[in-house]
């Protein structure tokens, strides 16, 4: 019976072949024939794992096995229990998920060889060079990454490519807020994040975001942004006294990136595992079981115990948090978005509002309104028919 050399070549311990076999990888005479021995030789190293234990030692001088020994039916379980249903978990993920529904009592550091030793999860790879570590903030609330990143994020609908915008305390690594959305990462579904955490929360210090179209005008590709041609995202922190600091390289946003690269290999999983299809499902399993274990798990305290979250107080973000751009009323009395017209109606004490200058708002909800100064001058939908304040 001819093996790729390739898995002659990994076989290069006894325990590795052993884990194969337990995983079900190899039957018990391939695993023979890989190590070069008899079908007995294999059936009598199997029953002094089964005897002793996986990894267990043998004191030949007391005749007694380790304390420290596995029993390999536990073992065999654990590594079946991967293969059939945990395929794709990493061996933190996977440790957490069976000791909660399986009873998987093994340590962290013999489950990741195991699975290792056994080819189902990847040695890591080595580092790269020395980089300086930067240390976190130390309020809550001192400063927030916001990113988003695409990905094919419902492994059982693969055709389906989602975007994932994140809200991430830097002092905590809280996930403050998480949502897949269909439509992008686009200057609605920011404004969106930011107003749940804002509600939430309050005003942070400052946010850390990349150069998307949505955070900075860049003329040059890969050149300094334009500080002085804000965008709405721009605009709205501006309003809000929220100091925007922008990333300029990947090793930057570095802690951004290891949390999209955590949330791709273990919200996948999840999501795989309880059978989600729908954006829908996918959300409210984001945040209602998802983000709740997540954080528990990986958030910790902050290195000072104040907060640098400021109250909203009196902020009215429904007019901060929008699209907003300058218009000039036509001799109709109306005004255009984005190709909708909206129509104003008189004006007490005014016989006219052609000429005027005013601000057009698209709100988050998709309503219009228009305001010259406090004023406000109108209220409409989205395909710009005129609110009765009563509605409104």
């Amino acid at each position: 019976m001819a093996y790729p050399v390739g898995a002659v070549e990994r076989a290069m311990k006894v325990q590795e072949v052993i884990l194969r076999a337990l995983s079900g990888q190899l039957t018990w005479l391939q695993a023979a024939d890989i190590l070069g021995r008899s079908p007995r030789s294999i059936r009598r190293l199997r029953l002094r794992y089964e005897r002793y234990g996986y990894d267990g030692r043998l004191d030949r001088r007391r005749q007694t096995p380790s304390p420290t020994r596995a029993p390999l039916a536990e073992v065999e379980r654990m590594l079946h229990l991967y293969r059939a249903h945990y395929d794709g978990f990493n061996g933190r993920h996977f440790l957490r998920k069976a000791r909660h529904a399986h009873g998987i009592r093994f340590c962290y550091a013999f489950v990741k060889t195991a699975l290792q030793g056994a080819g189902l999860v990847p040695k890591q790879r080595a580092r790269g060079r020395h980089r300086r570590r930067r240390e976190p903030r130390p309020c809550f609330g001192e400063l927030l990454h916001l990113d988003g990143s695409r990905h094919q994020w419902l492994a059982l609908a693969p055709e389906q490519w989602l975007t994932l915008i994140t809200v991430v305390d830097d002092a905590t690594k809280q996930v403050l807020y998480a949502q897949l959305t269909e439509g992008g990462e686009s200057t609605a579904s920011v404004l969106t994040a930011l107003r749940s955490v804002f509600t939430s929360c309050g005003l942070p210090m400052a946010l850390y975001t990349d150069r998307a179209h949505w955070a900075a005008h860049t003329p040059v590709a890969g050149g300094a942004a334009d500080r002085t041609k804000l965008t709405q995202v721009g605009r709205a922190l501006a309003q809000l006294g929220i100091e925007h600091i922008l990333g300029y390289s990947p090793q930057a946003r570095g802690r951004s990136e290891r949390m999209n690269g955590t949330l791709q290999g273990r919200l996948v999983n999840e999501l795989r595992l309880a059978g989600i299809t729908t954006p829908a499902a996918a959300n409210r399993y984001l945040r209602e079981r998802f983000l709740p274990d997540f954080n528990a798990e990986f958030q910790r305290p902050p290195a000072e115990p104040i907060p640098a979250f400021v109250p909203l107080g009196a902020v009215d973000l429904e007019q901060i948090l929008c699209h907003q751009d300058e218009r000039t009323v036509a001799r109709d009395n109306t005004v255009t978005l984005d190709g909708v017209v909206l129509q104003l109606a008189k004006q007490a004490g005014r016989r006219s509002c052609t000429g005027l200058r005013v601000l057009v708002r698209r709100h988050l909800d998709g309503r219009h309104s228009v305001w010259l100064g406090p004023r406000r001058l109108g209220l409409f939908d989205a395909r710009g028919r005129a609110v009765t304040t009563a509605a409104a």
